[in-house]
């Protein structure tokens, strides 16, 4: 087990430096900050003093040893614009991108592992369809699209909800139900596939032929089967908890962590942009580092694989 889990951490670090290396790499070749910050019509001794400063006039490779050297210290940097430095203006953001993204979490949960199992246990029937045609619409409709769609139901048309903005509960329920719709259609699809593949397997069949009752059979064999790879999705999205909100707060205009990034992109800021990534990349990481080790201990096969891999 040992084994299985230091294979596991070297890979999670190894990942966490390839995002932040390709990051780092992209947001140097993606423009010059100087132009963006001080405007193309500064004088060019202006601009040469701006890249002094923030050490843009080093060679990238340079750059990039400095970069990791203040991680290593604990530095991430400091934003270009107004000289904070970048985790407090993070910081700053991350529990209004929390206050979507939590009750969002939530109500997938809530909504989509019951509807999956509530389909595949009544497989071929109409509320079996329905839930998979629901459950594929939500999955495919793109979260602006989706969000644009409610707004112009609920916000103009109906009146009922704000279309945007952070100054109350109500303001919150129009992107929370985006976030969370398309989130429980992915549930439901993964919890009904996994089910329904346990369902056929033989010792299901064995179980009902000795007499054990179904709702038994349903709590004891099959749904502790079937959550291992609804475990997975369930992983990836407390992954994608604050990456997944970039798109839903740009269109409500909420205050959060994912407006901040698409902010500090076009100003090519880079040590908040930088900041940012990271703590997406360590979120994902540790999310999915979590989940292979809860499958070391629901399956310990995967253990015995792990250990040779």
């Amino acid at each position: 087990m040992g084994r299985y889990f230091a294979i596991r951490i070297a890979r999670a670090l190894l990942t966490i430096i390839l995002v932040v290396t390709f990051a780092f790499v992209v947001l140097r070749l993606s423009g010059d900050p100087s132009l963006m910050i001080l405007g193309p019509e500064a004088p060019p001794e202006v601009l040469a003093a701006f890249r002094k400063a923030w050490g843009l006039d080093d060679p990238i490779w340079m750059q990039y040893v400095d970069y990791f050297g203040a991680i290593a210290k604990g530095e991430l940097g400091r934003s270009m614009r107004d000289g904070r430095p970048a985790i407090q203006l993070v910081l700053e953001r991350i529990p209004a991108t929390l206050a979507l993204t939590l009750p969002a979490f939530a109500f997938k949960v809530a909504l989509g592992i019951p509807a999956g199992i509530y389909a595949a246990l009544n497989r071929g029937s109409a509320i079996d369809r329905a839930v998979m045609i629901t459950a594929v619409a939500g999955f495919t409709v793109p979260s602006f699209v989706l969000a644009l769609l409610l707004v112009l139901v609920f916000a103009v048309q109906l009146g009922w909800l704000p279309s945007g903005g952070q100054e109350g509960w109500r303001h919150a329920i129009l992107p929370i139900a985006t976030l969370g719709l398309g989130g429980a259609a992915v549930l439901a699809r993964f919890t009904r596939s996994a089910m329904l593949e346990v369902l056929g397997q033989p010792y299901i069949r064995t179980a009902s032929a000795k007499g054990v009752p179904w709702r038994k059979v349903v709590t004891s064999h099959a749904l502790p089967n079937a959550a291992i790879p609804t475990v997975t999705v369930l992983g990836f999205m407390v992954g994608t908890l604050i990456a997944g909100a970039v798109v839903v707060e740009s269109v409500f205009a909420w205050p959060g962590v994912g407006r901040l990034l698409v902010v500090a992109v076009a100003n090519r800021d880079l040590a908040v942009v930088q900041c940012i990534l990271l703590l997406v990349a360590l979120t994902m990481v540790t999310s999915n580092l979590i989940v292979d080790f809860l499958y070391g201990f629901l399956d310990p096969r995967l253990r015995a694989k792990g250990a040779h891999a």
